[in-house]
């Protein structure tokens, strides 16, 4: 029997961290982290990374991995979050995956298409075209390559659209014809697929929330430490959401209000992203939280049903 592992997806501000950590206690499981941001040490505000007393209790892994001037990848992701899977079923607990970070996600579950690493030459010509032309100049390239790929991915997605590209002119074949004749067949685990939603005014609102909170707790002090550091603005890490606006701030370039309502913008128009990406998922079973908690657990002990943790059967007492 394959293992059982639990997903907890959806766009940020749904409140995938607090129910990851309610499962996580109630189901005697451990989780383990999918965002891409929070592999990094040191970004920890900007991020939303759970606090200190909460990484305490529950184990989370896939957290404070890097330096923010190193590389990460889905491919790294895939390989260090099965180790960690491994380890967790080991001790008899319950793996759980939670984080908005789709093709990290896909790449965990299902695997990723072998063999294809980039060429940092392909890579650097691809990106100073990219900065001479601008980024749409490289997303229309790949429509008229691949507009199946290109429909898949915003045209402001650089990352995405530099791969896609290196996938062409590596192997001479469209991405979405590879990508079909690879079909993810790696899928090693039984998997419940939780995604969180929220009304858009809902979520708008839990977002313009979360901004303030984080420029309340130190957003700011965090990113003037980090520059401090030598860690610069040319970074792929410092180009993340709610650490590029505050850069402009602090350069004199746009005032704290106006950063604020950047923040607020970019990170929405990620909630959309990351909604279409999941929306794509049939597989994904769709709830609010915390209004709809009760169904949420019920559906989780019938996909548990006959497993153990914590040398007995899973934990009620929602």
């Amino acid at each position: 029997m394959k293992p059982k592992v639990l997903l907890v997806v959806g766009p940020t501000a749904t409140g995938k961290s607090e129910l990851g950590i309610e499962l996580a206690k109630c189901f005697g499981g451990e989780i383990i982290n999918a965002d891409s941001m929070q592999v990094y040490r040191l970004m920890d505000i900007g991020t939303a990374k759970p606090p200190p007393q909460v990484l305490k209790e529950i184990p989370h892994h896939m957290i404070d991995l890097l330096w923010p001037d190193e590389i990460f990848s889905a491919g790294l992701f895939r390989k260090m979050g099965r180790k960690a899977i491994e380890n967790i079923i080991k001790k008899g607990k319950l793996p759980i995956v939670v984080g908005g970070t789709g093709l990290y996600i896909k790449a965990l579950t299902e695997g990723l298409i072998e063999g294809l690493e980039g060429q940092k030459e392909l890579r650097e010509r691809l990106l100073q075209k990219a900065s001479s032309l601008g980024k749409y100049a490289l997303w229309e390239e790949l429509k008229r390559m691949d507009p199946e790929s290109a429909s898949r991915v915003h045209p402001h997605d650089l990352y995405r659209v530099i791969r896609a590209l290196e996938i062409y002119h590596l192997t001479g074949l469209p991405p979405s014809k590879l990508r079909k004749s690879h079909s993810f067949k790696d899928q090693p685990y039984e998997l419940l697929k939780i995604g969180l939603k929220k009304s858009k005014e809902e979520l708008l609102k839990r977002i313009k929330e979360r901004v303030k909170e984080m420029i309340k707790r130190g957003l700011v002090e965090e990113v003037r430490e980090l520059l401090q550091r030598g860690y610069g603005p040319e970074l792929p890490s410092m180009k993340a959401i709610g650490y590029k606006e505050v850069i402009l701030y602090l350069k004199g370039e746009i005032g704290l209000e106006e950063a604020i309502g950047l923040i607020v913008k970019n990170t929405w128009q990620l909630a959309r992203r990351q909604m279409i990406w999941f929306k794509r998922d049939k597989e994904i079973k769709w709830f609010e939280y915390p209004e709809e908690k009760e169904k949420i657990f019920t559906l989780i002990e019938e996909f548990l049903k006959g497993e153990k943790f914590h040398g007995g059967e899973a934990k009620k007492g929602y």
